[in-house]
């Protein structure tokens, strides 16, 4: 093993202080008064590897347990039941696909000060069991022994045979991209 290897560095991310919600969007006929939901994830883990001298050597992985999904906003428990429903039962069908996996296969920093990278991060994603590759940016923000980490990147169901949610009728329908948006704070482990 080359002197590099010896100083990579694992990190997992403390899901308790760190935020992950995905951001829905109204379509159709009422979008204009229609409510664009705001989803957490609740149940998701993620690890990181890297040099933190240079950031070689950097590896991401991510699993969310799509269960755990949980809308934001305030509304009424039977439209918040039946919105979890059609989620889960009828658009991510999760007793079939259970998780959403993302694997990087390589990440770019670009170094901005002494503790803030820029980040660009491709990899394999996999979801409703489709595989393919995506790439999004990040910042990181590195500490002692922790780092932070914020990031949005778009996620277009299509590409993964994900049905779009349509309600009363179709008059209102979801839009076919989701903005998913992160921020990650990883300790040394």
């Amino acid at each position: 093993m080359d002197q590099a290897s010896n100083n990579v560095v694992h990190y997992q991310v403390d899901t308790r202080a760190s935020q992950f919600t995905v951001q829905a969007f109204a379509g159709g006929l009422l979008s204009g008064v229609a409510h664009s939901p705001r989803i957490a994830i609740r149940e998701w883990t993620a690890d990181a590897r890297f040099s933190p001298e240079s950031l070689r050597e950097a590896s991401l992985k991510v699993r969310i347990k799509l269960a755990s999904l949980a809308v934001l906003d305030e509304m009424r428990d039977t439209d918040r039941q039946e919105i979890h429903r059609v989620m889960f039962d009828e658009v991510l069908e999760i007793q079939r696909y259970p998780d959403l996996v993302f694997e990087s296969s390589e990440i770019v920093a670009e170094k901005q000060n002494e503790t803030l990278y820029r980040l660009k991060i491709s990899g394999k994603l996999s979801l409703h069991g489709v595989t393919s590759t995506h790439a999004f940016n990040a910042q990181a923000a590195m500490g002692v022994d922790s780092l932070r980490a914020y990031g949005e990147f778009l996620l277009i169901q299509p590409e993964y045979n994900i049905m779009v949610a349509s309600i009363a009728g179709g008059t209102l329908r979801l839009r076919d991209e989701l903005k998913c948006s992160f921020y990650a704070l990883a300790r040394k482990s």
